[in-house]
């Protein structure tokens, strides 16, 4: 996956469309992000005997098809590829050409 935490990112799909948020959670296995302050559902809970129940709101995976990196550069929302340099795998913007970090 060529996204990671802390990354900027654009939602290009949802009701969401157009927002912009950090990565709080990356599942691989699901190519699934986590975007903190979008996708927000209603989860009831169950009360136990430390928490109580109720309906919270938290937020919700998104496919990684419907997000896109926002290059700390340029900008604007790319695609990212991976560059060899110095023997080094590095992520780099599709559109500038600078690397990420």
């Amino acid at each position: 996956m060529k996204l990671k935490k802390k990354d900027t990112v654009v939602i290009l799909a949802g009701k969401d469309k157009g927002k912009k948020g950090e990565i709080k959670e990356i599942m691989p296995a699901e190519h699934k992000v986590t975007v903190i302050g979008v996708n927000i559902v209603s989860k009831h809970k169950k009360s136990t005997k430390d928490k109580p129940g109720g309906v919270h709101k938290v937020e919700a995976p998104l496919d990684v098809s419907n997000v896109r990196l926002i290059c700390p550069k340029c900008g604007k929302a790319a695609g990212v590829k991976m560059i060899m340099q110095g023997g080094e795998k590095h992520r780099a913007c599709k559109k500038c050409g600078e690397i990420i970090i």
